[in-house]
């Protein structure tokens, strides 16, 4: 949430920054990373244990199509998009999907964290650092060298927390950019504040799921 009545939010312009390959042996670190092909585009999402989630910038009601990739490559599946509130959708599968885990007590200021993302077929990953304003609230990722090239397609991007002997955690989604007129800018994250809506809508996610036999996952 803004405090500031002060505060311009840009778009995200541009893209550039250099793409690397992210590696995973184990469902909850395999790439959990979606794609989601609304009836306006494509947008980012991440799969989670209690769903894919995304921001609904291209699609908020109906059947939805979303790529997502194993570790033989990417399979298309197709759910039915349900809202969250809070600025977020979800969508799922007949299947089980490489997932990550929520985190949900966000580390504080100057805690390293990692954006990954995907343009086309390609995965990308980009180092990040936790920052904190006391005219905003939420989760801000600092604007730095390394983000300087991210653009409107990345918006949706998973901020993940990565952490030694401990899953792959998902803290929040890239959301935008803001700007102060005293020259103080940062990336937004859609954070804990709000995923926390996965955890109570999807609270049958542990029932077993019914056993869905398909020839291209067999």
């Amino acid at each position: 949430m803004i405090r500031s009545p002060a505060l311009l939010a840009l778009a995200l312009l541009g893209l550039g920054a250099a793409c690397t390959t992210v590696e995973s042996t184990t469902r909850r670190t395999l790439d959990p990373v979606v794609v989601v092909h609304g009836t306006q585009g494509d947008e980012l999402g991440v799969s989670t244990d209690y769903g894919v989630v995304f921001l609904g910038r291209t699609a908020q009601s109906g059947r939805v199509e979303f790529t997502v990739w194993f570790g033989d490559g990417p399979n298309r599946e197709e759910g039915l998009i349900e809202p969250m509130g809070g600025g977020l959708y979800s969508t799922g599968s007949e299947i089980q999907l490489p997932a990550v885990m929520l985190c949900f007590e966000p580390p504080p200021a100057g805690t390293r964290v990692v954006l990954r993302g995907r343009r086309g077929n390609q995965p990308y990953e980009l180092q990040a650092e936790l920052a904190e304003d006391p005219s905003v609230t939420g989760v801000l990722l600092l604007d730095t060298p390394e983000l300087a090239g991210l653009g409107d397609d990345d918006v949706g991007a998973g901020v993940f927390l990565i952490e030694a002997g401990k899953p792959l955690q998902l803290l929040g989604l890239l959301s935008g950019r803001l700007q102060f007129e005293g020259g103080r800018h940062y990336f937004t994250v859609v954070g804990p504040e709000d995923m926390w809506r996965m955890v109570v809508h999807r609270r049958n996610s542990d029932r077993p799921r019914r056993w869905v036999y398909r020839e291209d996952i067999m």
